[in-house]
């Protein structure tokens, strides 16, 4: 999962499983039957009808996801479920018993003939929870249905691992984007059939207008749907950068993967509306779920992309292909976490940016900036907190808070791993090859014991590897990061990043008059070089910038339009200031922040940086 981490400090702006083997073999040729009606969408809901095999036991209990994998979060997706009843094959009513938020318990369980419940969506309401929008849900009659299929169809625990038959009703003028294949002809349903219960989970599907290509990179067939509500952004117009990046991807895989197809599913929030507001992507072995604002420019949305669905993408890595036992047998409802986050979003965040200076998307500089950047971030949190034990914890507090330094020191751990695999190697190897060899010893279907991995890993390297794990990732040690970087000929030197005007770190410069939405400038911000320039002061009301008009409810508006200025552009502001109009004009200068960085200077070592970078 890869969120932006500008929407948090606009949101603190605004608020101010396996069943046993007998079980099995007697269901082995059954299957569990839903139906989903979109056609029937009444107060933003939509009906569920699910049929279940024969049942031998007197009760049985109906299970909706409390959390899915690549969330790290307890959501409780059954507290958006509602109106449960089960029915005998006459049409009688059963018993049934709500025992938590996510649970229901069917009396008379042999009888039980069919299960229907209402089924509401999440985008909506996000002020009412904390669900990752890529993993949420949307029911827009006639217009929209992401169907992240945990948020619509759960599963009995005695059934989870037989076949699902799922079929949808749709109005003729939406399509279901998805990487399932569909076996019904018709214009408005849809029929897909799945393994079991963890193959629907990790296969979403989005309904909407028509909007998607196609294309093939290396054998994969690519899908790209988009979803925007007016229309500002189509699939056609993304897909040259979209074509570029996977491509790239794949060269720099080279053979790992055999996905055959991948659907990236883009769904554009309406930020002038209520609508989603938690930006970023969730993977799945086959496809990406993303949400964005429709509001960003296209050239700022195709570059968030590339490194949003890139790290999605190399999902397929880890943990689908390479994951500890608590994945291979995920329990959605009582989950036991591994400690291996360093890995499965940590060399994931890595790989995202080493393919684009291994492909030369970016440069070398690029690069060394971008982990500069991971560096200060990281040491905004606790580096002593070992790894491992943050990753084993990860839904609880304190360890909780410290979950976005999976995309920090933990993309900081594979690096240094793999300067440290490359100089043992004599650049012969790096990282990507012990993934692969990790991929050869397991695999998507043979998982491996959290507390071994570490052993595997020396096996597959040198005791030297060894000591680096025991010691920054399960111990409390913090990574010298000079040390590694002066390995491969590159030290510390001072760089300078472009900040935005209106948020340092996470801390916005402006706030939210709440009773009339109105946006001002905070004190201490004399200094700041965008409001020194035009003359700004403190308690100024931004009432419009280059004509267009701004309060709390285009707030996202204005920081992701902000995000693409570019610096000396003319500007207009018009203000208001102790209730007159004041009209400011100048030219955009844009602040900017020193911070430590890294710079190739060691010529003698050249040759292993390359391979490093570029092997």
């Amino acid at each position: 999962m890869k969120k932006i981490f500008y929407s948090l400090a606009l949101a603190t702006l605004i608020l101010s499983c396996k069943p046993s083997a007998s079980v099995v073999s007697k269901i082995a040729k059954s299957e569990v039957q839903v139906s989903i009606d979109l056609n029937s969408v009444k107060d933003d809901k939509v009906m569920v009808t699910l049929t279940p095999p024969a049942i031998s036991t007197e009760k049985i209990t109906y299970h909706i996801p409390k959390i899915v994998p690549g969330t790290y979060s307890e959501d409780d997706y059954g507290k958006y479920i509602e109106n449960v009843k089960a029915y005998d094959s006459k049409g009688n009513t059963l018993v049934v018993a709500k025992i938590d938020d996510n649970s229901w318990t069917i009396s008379d369980a042999k009888k039980l003939a069919k299960l229907t419940y209402l089924v509401n969506d999440t985008y909506d309401i996000e002020e009412k929870h904390d669900i990752f929008s890529p993993a949420g849900t949307n029911i827009d009659a006639g217009k929209n249905f992401m169907l992240n299929t945990h948020g619509f169809i759960g599963y009995f625990s005695e059934f989870s691992e037989i076949p699902y038959t799922v079929n949808i009703s749709h109005p003729a003028t939406l399509w279901g984007a998805t990487s399932m294949t569909d076996t019904d002809a018709s214009d408005s349903k849809d029929t897909f059939t799945v393994s079991r219960y963890s193959e629907l989970v990790e296969n979403p599907i989005m309904y909407s207008k028509p909007d998607y290509t196609t294309f093939n990179v290396n054998g994969m067939d690519i899908l790209i749907a988009v979803y925007s509500p007016n229309g500002l952004i189509t699939a056609e117009s993304i897909t040259p950068e979209m074509k570029t990046m996977m491509t790239a991807q794949k060269n720099f895989l080279g053979k790992f993967n055999a996905t055959k197809k991948y659907s990236v599913l883009i769904y554009l929030s309406d930020i002038a509306k209520k609508d989603a507001e938690g930006f970023g992507a969730l993977e799945h072995p086959t496809a990406t779920t993303v949400v964005m604002p429709e509001a960003m420019p296209k050239d700022q949305l195709a570059e968030q992309l590339k490194d949003i669905v890139s790290h999605e993408f190399f999902h397929i890595v880890t943990p689908l292909t390479i994951h500890s036992k608590e994945i291979q047998y995920f329990d959605y409802n009582k989950p036991k976490m591994s400690e291996h986050l360093w890995m499965y979003e940590g060399v994931t965040e890595y790989f995202a940016n080493l393919f684009q200076v291994n492909q030369g998307l970016i440069t070398e500089e690029d690069f060394f900036n971008r982990m500069a950047t991971k560096i200060a971030n990281a040491s905004t949190m606790d580096d002593t907190m070992p790894f491992t034990k943050m990753s084993a914890e990860v839904l609880r507090k304190p360890y909780k808070e410290q979950y976005l330094n999976v995309y920090e020191k933990g993309a900081l751990i594979a690096m240094c791993l793999d300067i440290e695999i490359r100089e043992e190697s004599n650049g012969e190897r790096g990282i990507l090859d012990l993934m692969q060899k990790l991929s050869n010893e397991y695999g998507t279907k043979k998982a491996f014991d959290d507390k071994e991995l570490f052993d595997k890993i020396t096996t597959l390297t040198s005791p030297k590897v060894r000591e680096f794990l025991d010691t920054y990732v399960s111990g409390p040690t913090p990574i010298p990061y000079e040390k590694y970087f002066s390995k491969m000929g590159v030290e510390k030197t001072k760089i300078k990043i472009t900040g935005n005007p209106f948020i340092k770190g996470e801390e916005p410069n402006i706030n939210i008059d709440q009773a009339t939405k109105e946006i001002f400038i905070l004190p201490g911000n004399e200094n700041n070089p965008f409001y020194k320039t035009l003359g700004t002061k403190a308690n100024d009301i931004i009432q419009e910038i280059n004509g267009k008009k701004y309060n709390l409810d285009n707030i996202y508006d204005l920081i992701t339009e902000s995000q693409n200025w570019k610096e000396n552009d003319a500007i207009t502001l018009k203000i208001k200031r102790a209730g007159k109009e004041i009209t400011l004009k100048g030219s955009i200068k844009l602040p900017f922040e020193e911070i430590d960085g890294w710079k190739a200077t060691d010529n003698t070592k050249a040759k292993l940086r390359e391979a490093w970078l570029k092997g």
